[in-house]
């Protein structure tokens, strides 16, 4: 069996957190709540097919950040690690047995 390192890990996790339209935490900040439902719609799965990730937007290779653009409107989305109560950082986002996805979705003037 391959040897898979940490990095590599959190990445495959971010990616099937990311691209999974069920089964995941995901936040909306007021201002995209605010968009009208089809634009929302839109951003939702263009959020699920982004792979735009490189060295400015993912330094450490774990897919946890992107900035995408969809009918004029910049967005970031950031995902966090947290424990499975969801109130403190996550022991080791690698494992999904004691980590709790949080991805939160913003406009780029929100940040």
């Amino acid at each position: 069996m391959p040897v898979i390192d940490k990095a590599e890990r959190i990445r495959a996790l971010n990616d099937a957190f990311r691209s999974s339209n069920t089964a995941r935490t995901l936040v909306l900040t007021r201002g995209v709540a605010a968009l009208n439902p089809s634009i929302q719609r839109q951003i939702i799965q263009a959020l699920a097919s982004f792979d735009r990730f490189d060295v400015d937007n993912d330094p450490y290779g774990e897919h946890d950040f992107g900035a995408f653009t969809v009918s004029g409107h910049r967005l970031f989305f950031k995902i966090d690690y947290y424990d499975r109560s969801c109130l403190h950082h996550s022991p080791d986002p690698a494992d999904s047995a004691v980590t709790c996805r949080v991805l939160t979705l913003m406009l780029a003037n929100e940040y």
